[in-house]
């Protein structure tokens, strides 16, 4: 699994921009449907909330990768 460290300058960030910031999405559509089919977990739990504002400690997986928000 590939381990990423993402780097918050703001209070927060929502679920699908980090998706798309980070190319794991090439659209807002894209991230989205990631969403919708259960392909995301938030803090190890399934996340249904496309802007679910994660904030620093959250970890996001999806696929191989996990995101941690620092």
């Amino acid at each position: 699994m590939e381990i990423v460290e993402f780097e918050l300058d703001t209070e927060y960030i929502e679920l699908i921009k980090l998706l798309k910031v980070l190319h794991i999405a090439e659209s807002g559509g894209q991230a989205k449907l990631f969403v919708e089919n259960d392909e995301v977990l938030l803090n190890e739990e399934v996340e249904h909330r496309k802007r679910a504002k994660l904030r620093k400690g959250d970890v996001v997986e999806i696929f191989d990768v996990q995101v941690k928000i620092v």
